[in-house]
């Protein structure tokens, strides 16, 4: 019970972006076709390379700020309104409602990863640990350096007893990010630490 509770703190930073967005009022009609997500991924690689170079947590975790508002950059008006109502419910404990924005946005731009990242962080919230992986495994075709997708990977194999397939989730993302709050599971004593072996 104790090693759930560590697993649903911790899921709140990796998987979760900043609540700076304003809720949308009422349902988001969808009428065209989703364009193509934009792509930020030189920018991204910038911001990653700045947070590896970060001296304190706090730096980083103002980096890693940054990162949410690319990846929270929807395709266009339409899917923004989406994923903000999805993250405004996630964020409120409606899950069902932020479910079935997710779906939502999943279905009207099934080649955007925040769509799949954000409803896997749902589906972990409910313990659905399976469906979050299929989502996180579908974020990272996407966006193979998704730190958050990456995190809450190895979080969500931790909490199936995938010990030894979280603990290389989560050494991906700490190469990324070596200031994730995550990296104190993988420290002595923490429930992804390494185990010594019987000689």
């Amino acid at each position: 019970m104790r090693f759930r509770a560590c697993l649903l703190a911790a899921s709140v930073a990796a998987l979760s972006s900043p609540s700076g967005a304003q809720p949308v009022v009422g349902p988001v009609p969808v009428q065209d076709i989703c364009p193509a997500a934009p792509d930020h991924r030189a920018e991204l690689d910038a911001l990653i390379a700045r947070t590896q170079a970060a001296q304190t947590e706090g730096q980083a975790r103002a980096i890693s700020g940054q990162m949410w508002e690319f990846w929270a950059d929807a395709p266009n008006e339409q899917a923004q309104a989406i994923l903000d109502r999805g993250m405004s419910m996630r964020r409120s404990f409606d899950l069902l409602g932020a479910l079935a924005e997710f779906d939502r946005l999943v279905d009207y731009c099934p080649d955007y990863a925040e769509g799949y990242n954000q409803r896997a962080f749902v589906s972990f919230l409910q313990q659905d640990f399976m469906t979050a992986l299929a989502d996180l495994g579908r974020t990272l075709d996407l966006s193979p350096r998704h730190i958050g997708a990456l995190s809450g990977r190895a979080l969500s194999l931790a909490a199936l007893g995938r010990i030894a397939e979280a603990q290389l989730a989560l050494d991906r993302a700490l190469e990324l990010n070596p200031w994730l709050p995550e990296r104190h599971m993988r420290a002595p004593g923490g429930p992804l630490a390494d185990r010594g072996k019987d000689i």
